[in-house]
């Protein structure tokens, strides 16, 4: 199952009160098609609004998920995660997100459960991370089972079977981007005691 990608912001404190400043990170611009991941800020009527940390918010409709009537609407709650993807995204209008697809069907797309951990990496990461037969992917799921939503927009979903195993993938995951295959390798094993 695909997963969720975070970042975490600039600004982090090393050793020695020395300040990193993470300059491949840029601020998310919405493209249509793009699959994300959301964070419900409010319901406005029968819309509600997303960060999906662009410069502005998205909008998505109840009825933009699968199954969804009038009567059947999704239990969508103010900080749920939303893994979905842009139907409108222009410099002149609003974002406008769905969670299915030409079909109508959700595609592994919706609400993402509350118990995994949301972190944000760099976009380019994510890129990497995207990749069919993406190395780091095979590998880590070499060690633990887990889900995984990465979103274009930078953010990360994951879960494993304990918060322990989720935060050690989180780690590799946010590590990747600085350490090389070998590097990536040698860590994995110290993991699975090889």
């Amino acid at each position: 199952k695909c997963g969720l990608l975070r970042h975490r912001q600039a600004g982090g404190a090393a050793a020695g009160g020395a300040y990193w400043v993470d300059s491949q990170q840029k601020r998310y611009v919405p493209v249509k098609g793009d699959h994300v991941i959301g964070i419900v800020t409010a319901k406005a009527g029968d819309v509600f609004k997303l960060d999906v940390g662009g410069s502005e918010q998205a909008s998505l409709s109840y009825l933009a998920f699968e199954g969804a009537t009038k009567r059947n609407r999704p239990n969508v709650q103010v900080g749920d995660l939303i893994y979905g993807q842009f139907l409108v995204a222009n410099k002149d209008m609003e974002p406008e997100m769905v969670c299915i697809d030409s079909s109508g069907r959700s595609s592994g797309m919706g609400i993402i459960g509350q118990d995994g951990f949301l972190f944000k990496v760099s976009l380019g990461l994510v890129r990497k991370l995207l990749a069919p037969k993406c190395e780091i992917i095979q590998e880590l799921s070499q060690l633990y089972p887990f889900e995984l939503v990465l979103g274009m927009n930078g953010r990360i979903w994951v879960k494993a079977k304990t918060v322990q195993q989720t935060l050690i993938i989180v780690n590799i995951l946010e590590a990747c981007e600085y350490m090389t295959a070998e590097q990536r390798k040698q860590a994995l094993a110290r993991l699975s005691g090889n």
